[in-house]
């Protein structure tokens, strides 16, 4: 049987390649979201809020923080590991950790003082640009990069294996890195677009190019992507990731980080359910992850934010309100929830929204009088509808219902006033 989708929209979007379900997300919002020049750093009861909803979004695991940049870091990663156990979510426990002596002894003190297993996400700089400033020799990264490994496997301690701007980097200095890191005892690598440089076409290469190198080695490592927003291609690049075979993609809540930030964690989940997946419709959660991130994290949402922003369900349009109106009026809801957007209002609770604005018509202003005053006479009402256009037309913007109320009133005198010279008339 075929459904409305089906009948009144073309999809010209293929099939995804991947299992929209089976897509692993990182959420990195308490490492690189933090790392945001702008962000606030929350407290622990507000990370714990974070961790919570991360947890009944889903999502694969958790990235901590970084146990090696001070005592603070480190008693929040404890505090955090302890909470995610005491809870019982099902959440991979991850901190970032330089492949450096200290980095690593902290994060060790970490797991013992939590008595949790925290996989260390173990990075590296492996570009020639980066080494070049940092003044280090393939054979030298390769020494600490190594050293760092063996040192969390010893422990027992799950291993991801990130090089740092992989996507600036020369493949075979990545070969070499990555089949090192696979033979210490790595369980994943993470190719990381540090800078936002890549594009979708660098971001499919480079994916298959680790691919084949994990495939060569015989040994069951997974594959990360973590990309960054520079281009404003983060999340475009993370869903091809995923189509050339990444198993995992970082992510950070209203994609907030370094810079112009990370994947958008929110975004992906609703484009992951777009394509199909049926697990990424928790947004009731979605929405409270976002709220307390954006309170507690200092990063207010843009009106035109996707799907959350203010603006995302509003129109103040003629042409887009009379459509909506028009689907209404059919009493067809999921019509109207879809006539102006590809992504719908009913998934996060809400409806599509028309306002009064310049650009407006004679829809918008019933619309809104049609919920505000159902009551009115036609008569009354035909000389509102001149009056709020007629204002609207010379405002610089959406009107407010306090305005719209003023006008109504000045409306409302008027048609009283040539009621009353009429009937006087007449007399």
């Amino acid at each position: 049987m075929s459904s409305p989708a089906d009948l009144l929209v073309h999809d010209w979007n293929s099939t995804p390649l991947f299992d929209t379900d089976a897509v692993q997300i990182l959420d990195d919002t308490l490492r690189d979201g933090l790392q945001s020049p702008a962000a606030f750093q929350p407290h622990i009861s507000q990370k714990k809020v974070v961790v919570d909803t991360m947890s009944a979004l889903g999502v694969h695991g958790v990235t901590l923080g970084l146990p090696g940049s001070g005592e603070k870091s480190l008693r929040d990663i404890i505090d955090l590991a302890r909470h995610i156990s005491e809870s019982h979510y099902d959440l991979e426990m991850v901190s970032a950790v330089r492949t450096h002596p200290d980095d690593v002894a902290a994060h060790i003190r970490s797991c013992e003082v939590s008595g949790q297993l925290i996989t260390a996400s173990l990075f590296v700089g492996s570009s020639p640009i980066r080494r070049t400033v940092e003044e280090w020799s393939l054979s030298e990264l390769m020494d600490m990069s190594m050293q760092s490994i063996r040192a969390c496997v010893r422990e027992g301690l799950p291993v991801m294996f990130v090089t740092e701007d992989t996507t600036r980097s020369r493949p075979q200095d990545i070969a070499t890195l990555y089949k090192a890191a696979i033979d210490e005892g790595a369980s994943r690598i993470c190719v990381a677009d540090t800078v936002g440089s890549a594009d979708m076409s660098g971001t499919r290469s480079i994916i298959e190019f680790a691919k084949t190198i994990i495939e060569k080695s015989g040994a069951d490592v997974k594959l990360d992507w973590h990309g960054h927003n520079d281009r404003g291609l983060a999340l475009a690049n993370s869903l091809t990731a995923l189509q050339a075979g990444a198993d995992r993609i970082h992510a950070t809540v209203l994609g907030l980080g370094e810079r112009t930030g990370n994947t958008a964690l929110d975004q992906m989940l609703v484009n992951l359910r777009l394509m199909g997946a049926q697990s990424s419709g928790n947004f009731e959660q979605l929405m409270h992850a976002c709220n307390a991130v954006s309170t507690h994290c200092n990063a207010p949402l843009p009106d035109n934010y996707p799907a959350l922003g203010r603006d995302a369900f509003r129109t103040s349009t003629g042409v887009h309100a009379a459509a909506v109106a028009k689907a209404r009026n059919l009493g067809d809801a999921w019509l109207a929830d879809r006539i102006y957007s590809s992504v719908p209002a009913s998934w996060f609770g809400l409806e599509q929204k028309i306002e009064v604005g310049p650009m407006s018509g004679r829809t918008n202003v019933e619309h809104w009088l049609n919920q505000n005053c159902p009551g009115m006479p036609t008569l009354e009402r035909d000389d509102a509808v001149v009056s709020i256009l007629a204002f609207a037309k010379n405002s610089p913007a959406i009107l407010t219902d306090r305005q719209i109320q003023e006008v109504l009133e000045t409306s409302r005198r008027k048609h009283i006033a040539k009621t009353t010279a009429l009937e006087a008339m007449v007399k």
